[in-house]
């Protein structure tokens, strides 16, 4: 009989010490098909990020809501994406609509988007490697948000396989209830029992092993600070639970003052099902942290933590600025091994644009031409979208035309470009200075 290590034959050694499955490797051979499908993108960055995980500090991420957000994150140089709900809900979802964060938008909007960042990252290493060779590795792994899972645990396991085609290295799920899912710093959020969620974290597990990669799963709680929850079936949740304390809709109201010892409970449960830990924060709190960290390390000592350092945080107000600027330092050490930003996106895109749109308004071109200089100062740290037609593979896909013509065309793009006429490529950190093709 097979075991686990032979399922997913490429996993790290080691890579499932301590993970609980209520299930036999004959069940999964069973829910596989007769042909197995490869997903090199998951495999290749799941097994990246859990590599990073275990020899970095930490890994910082920020969210991504775009292809071309996630190609400058890879050529800045970070080591991960986030992709969050959040920003998909907001501005980049299939139904073509803005949302709140509340789940409204349709189930494979995340996915699509995942499956967009990669393609994105895909072009970015065809066009360097066609240039002379790929001076990074440009597919940096994804750690995607698939909410409440759209549901119970036979949509847990659909999205999940869902990331997994489109390239996720890791996804997490958190323990609301779907039908009343809300962003985990506003109010009004339904926690299910405590049982509910494993056998979603289970069922995300369970996807992983029938497409046979080592791609994470990161179990969310927001515990901390969530009123209500569906019911009082687990005898985990009870010590939380107010005795007679319900709503007009049937839900039961959990006791302030005890949404730190509910995570704690919460992610104690969690932690043989899942490989990474998540509990969502208030505020930014190291002292609160720690305890989180300290009591499930007692019992798990290895286990994974993660940390939303949240732009719904007002920073400034919370802590002072040398703790901000050592604050993933202390967390690293905590055990927070993936700490990210999620709507780093939405912001950066939002202010860029009314900032420049504000100088626009007022001094026309001028406005605009100090944007353009300073991407012209950051080309000397590795930007280059000030040549915007090359950014896209304009010279790629010139390339295919005279590979396909034998290498004689009087119509490629780029030759003859304003571009290759106006902007020259400042020599980098990375790589010496390359003429337009």
């Amino acid at each position: 009989m097979r075991g686990f290590d032979t399922l997913v034959p490429r996993a790290p050694a080691g890579r499932f010490e301590g993970i609980e499955r209520p299930y036999a490797p004959s069940d999964v051979e069973k829910l596989r098909g007769s042909v197995q499908v490869a997903h090199t993108l998951a495999e290749r960055g799941a097994n990246r990020l859990w590599k990073s995980l275990h020899e970095e500090p930490y890994v910082n991420a920020l969210g991504s809501v775009t292809g071309n957000q996630a190609m400058q994150m890879a050529r800045a140089g970070l080591n991960a994406i986030y992709l969050s709900g959040w920003q998909v809900a907001a501005d980049n979802n299939t139904a073509g609509a803005m949302y709140p964060d509340q789940s409204l938008y349709p189930a494979n909007a995340a996915p699509e988007l995942c499956r967009r960042i990669n393609r994105t990252l895909q072009r970015a290493d065809q066009i360097e490697h066609a240039e002379g060779g790929a001076t990074r590795d440009w597919f940096l792994p994804i750690v995607a948000d698939a909410e409440a899972g759209f549901g119970g645990p036979l949509n847990s396991f659909e999205i999940m396989k869902a990331f997994i085609e489109a390239g996720a290295a890791g996804v997490h799920f958190e323990d609301q209830l779907a039908s009343e899912k809300k962003c985990g710093h506003m109010g009004g959020k339904v926690l299910i029992p405590t049982a509910a969620h494993v056998r979603n974290l289970t069922a995300a597990r369970l996807a992983a092993d029938v497409c046979g990669v080592p791609t994470l799963v990161f179990a969310r709680t927001d515990a901390e600070s969530a009123k209500l929850i569906t019911s009082d079936v687990d005898e985990r949740d009870r010590p939380f639970i107010l005795p007679d304390g319900r709503t007009p809709e049937g839900f039961y109201r959990l006791k302030d003052g005890t949404g730190l010892d509910h995570c704690i409970a919460r992610g104690l449960a969690y932690a043989p099902f899942a490989d990474a830990l998540w509990w969502e924060t208030s505020h930014p709190d190291l002292g609160e942290a720690r305890a989180f960290a300290e009591a499930v390390r007692k019992v798990y000592p290895d286990k994974l933590l993660a940390y939303n350092c949240s732009p719904s945080f007002n920073w400034e107000a919370n802590i002072d600025k040398p703790t901000i600027a050592k604050f993933q330092r202390e967390l690293g050490a905590m055990g927070y091994k993936f700490q990210f930003v999620t709507l780093a996106g939405f912001h950066s895109l939002n202010h860029g644009m009314f900032e420049l749109a504000l100088g626009y308004k007022d001094r026309g071109m001028a406005a605009y031409s100090e944007l353009q200089q300073k991407e012209f100062a950051s080309e000397a740290a590795g930007y280059s979208a000030t040549r915007h037609q090359r950014e896209v593979g304009t010279g790629y896909f010139d390339q295919v035309a005279l590979t396909i013509s034998g290498g004689a065309s009087s119509t490629t793009a780029l030759d003859e470009s304003t571009e290759a006429a106006q902007f020259k490529m400042k020599a980098t950190k990375e790589a010496p200075a390359r003429e337009a093709a």
